[in-house]
């Protein structure tokens, strides 16, 4: 059943592999949908999406485990895309939309266009989705992102550290191997992504892992030309401290799909 808020946000429940996925929707124009990332919900996006529904019809949504959406028996990048497969599948627009992905979201988002050919007009991906050439995580960064995996796990409480922890090693792995699924995609892609992922230390894992998040960008546009990207000059939490640059890219950016 759907329902309105207060606000008049069109909001409903889409049930899929037994979990209760909330979807709102709300604003006017082109589809788009919006899939947020690990340890992110739709409510962290409020104002990004406030801005993209200024002239956008967007749809977006929490993944199991995060936010309204209910817990689950398992965590896993498969079962996250199987989320994002079950909103897409149970959505009514008038047109194909722009399916725009965070960090995780990103990779579900590849992941997504390159298993459903024709169903997307085309994909921005912001601060994920990128072909690393080596893992982000070494046995040197397990104990601090061991902490950070504990961390957001007090912050979030259905995701446990160890949920959390075996999804960030797990994404290196699908990274590793996401250039495959680039190849079967036939659409326009735009990336956006932070110039400092990990912040702007220059001690411990952070001078590292920026290097290699600019190294799979380069490696990602030099094996698909046909793909764009644009910096902003933040670390990987750009789509808060920087909604607005990135709603005016999305916009700018979406004239070819």
């Amino acid at each position: 059943m759907t329902v309105r808020s207060d606000s008049g946000i069109r909001c409903y429940t889409v049930r899929h592999d037994g979990v209760s996925i909330p979807v709102s929707r709300d604003g006017r124009g082109r589809p788009l949908v919006l899939c947020p990332g690990l340890n992110c919900t739709q409510a962290d996006l409020y104002e990004l999406v406030s801005l993209l529904r200024r002239d956008h019809d967007v749809v977006t949504f929490d993944l199991r485990g995060h936010g309204l959406a209910s817990p689950a028996e398992r965590y896993s990048f498969d079962a996250f895309l199987g989320d994002l497969v079950a909103v897409l599948a149970d959505l009514d627009l008038p047109s194909s939309p722009v399916l725009v992905g965070y960090s995780l979201g990103a990779d579900l988002a590849v992941h997504y266009a390159a298993a459903c050919p024709g169903t997307i007009a085309g994909l921005v991906l912001i601060d994920g989705a990128n072909p690393l050439p080596e893992p982000f995580l070494t046995d040197a960064d397990l104990t601090e992102f061991r902490a950070i995996a504990e961390a957001e796990a007090a912050r979030h409480g259905s995701l446990t550290a160890e949920d959390i922890f075996g999804l960030g090693k797990e994404m290196d792995v699908v990274r590793g191997g996401i250039l495959d699924r680039y190849q079967k995609i036939d659409l326009p892609v735009h990336a956006i992504m932070s110039t400092a992922i990990a912040g702007d230390s220059l001690e411990g894992r952070a001078p590292r892992h920026n290097r290699l998040w600019r190294a799979g960008v380069e490696r990602l546009m030099h094996e698909q030309p046909h793909i764009s990207a644009d910096w902003i000059d933040a670390d990987h939490r750009l789509v808060f401290t920087h909604a607005p640059d990135v709603a005016e890219i999305i916009r700018s950016r979406l004239a070819p799909c």
